[in-house]
């Protein structure tokens, strides 16, 4: 039997990431610069921790392709679909979620990275992923 061999190369992806903002903060819109920015159309990554938890402990990592409307739209206000967003929503206080961003052109293999150094750190997952 034939086989074919694909070698991929995965280079350095470098995230740059926003300060950790409230999950409350987050509910304003930006329009006349009242809100938090959240780039439009831009793909990346974002984690999701509580604001008591100075540490590398995570709810959530996620991935997108479109930050704002992932963000906003649906882990925050639940206007598309976004399980870790209902849970959060259903059983938390929003004075204890904070949120964080990176825009990256590759976000999958940004995601999966996160996933598997935090499961290096911690053992498993973050709480929340599904």
């Amino acid at each position: 039997m034939d086989t074919e061999q694909t070698r991929l190369e995965i280079g350095t992806i470098i995230l740059d990431w926003t300060s950790w903002v409230l999950w409350r903060d987050l509910l304003v819109d930006n329009q006349g610069g009242a809100g938090v920015r959240i780039p439009n159309h831009a793909p990346g990554v974002y984690e999701v921790r509580y604001v008591d938890h100075e540490g590398a402990e995570r709810l959530h990592i996620g991935r997108t392709s479109n930050l704002r409307m992932r963000i906003r739209q649906g882990l925050v206000r639940g206007a598309s679909g976004h399980s870790t967003g209902k849970r959060i929503r259903r059983d938390e206080d929003f004075s204890r979620p904070v949120v964080r961003l990176a825009t990256t052109e590759r976000p999958g293999a940004a995601e999966e990275e996160l996933h598997r150094l935090y499961r290096r750190e911690f053992g498993c997952l973050p709480t929340l992923v599904t």
